[in-house]
């Protein structure tokens, strides 16, 4: 049976996803269903969630990447995703499951909220979309998906000045999981999957990159992924950023 990993452009998970295929040696398909729409697709599709990524592998149907993960070690054991060694396994899962509930979602609403205010670039985040559509016809249908998407997601002004007050601590942290080798060093686990690509859509942005691109969890992102075509330009306003100019490009802990 055809393994098909379904998910949204730009979306970090479904990279996670997607990366993990890669490292099985996992032979599928992508194909990308337009934000937030695919929550309806999705149950259409016969999964039971409205999540990204979902896959369809070995006759089963899973959805996020900490299940996805998990399912692939247990149906395909070669190049394992987590330790063997009990402390290390947790201290992998405790890094992903950290990754995946806490700065997964800052990620994302950043994302959002970014896009909504300066939607000019939008056409980097498709860059490679499994769509189905022309490019030129999803960027002009993008306007009011991504105003949408920002209310679903709960992208606000105020969660996103939240967000980058929490997120110079957010970096210290995966720049620990780094040095500490948690991540897995040159062949990532599914920790590292898991981070890579939330640091690496964050450091996509303007406004972000400069406290991201060289601490330990930047520079870690791009060598897992070193090909990121997403680009946003400046737009949140100064005072917001302050905490991040503050540490820039430093890891304090």
């Amino acid at each position: 049976m055809a393994t098909t990993l379904f998910g949204v452009p730009a979306s970090h998970p479904t990279v996670s996803a997607e990366l993990m295929l890669k490292r099985k040696r996992i032979a599928y398909r992508r194909i990308d269903l337009a934000p937030p729409i695919h929550k309806a697709l999705l149950r259409a599709l016969g999964f039971p969630g409205v999540t990204v990524p979902a896959l369809r592998l070995d006759g089963q149907r899973l959805q996020r990447s900490r299940t996805i993960s998990r399912a692939l070690d247990a149906l395909h054991p070669e190049h394992p995703l987590f330790p063997s060694h009990p402390e290390r396994r947790a201290a992998v899962e405790q890094a992903e499951a950290w990754g995946d509930e806490v700065l997964q979602p800052v990620a994302r609403r950043l994302a959002w909220a970014a896009l909504r205010r300066d939607r000019s670039t939008i056409r980097s985040f498709l860059e490679g979309a499994h769509l189905g559509i022309p490019t030129p016809l999803a960027v002009a249908t993008a306007p009011p998906l991504i105003a949408l998407a920002s209310r679903l997601n709960r992208a606000t002004d105020a969660a996103a000045r939240a967000d980058l007050e929490r997120l110079p601590g957010m970096l210290d942290r995966v720049d620990a999981f780094v040095e500490e080798g948690v991540l897995g060093g040159l062949v990532p686990n599914a920790a590292g999957y898991q981070l890579a690509p939330t640091i690496r859509l964050m450091a996509c942005f303007d406004d972000l990159r400069p406290a991201i691109d060289e601490r330990p969890c930047g520079r870690f992102a791009r060598k897992v992924l070193p090909d990121f075509a997403a680009h946003a330009p400046p737009v949140f306003p100064a005072e917001w950023l302050a905490p991040l100019r503050r540490g820039e490009g430093v890891s304090v802990r």
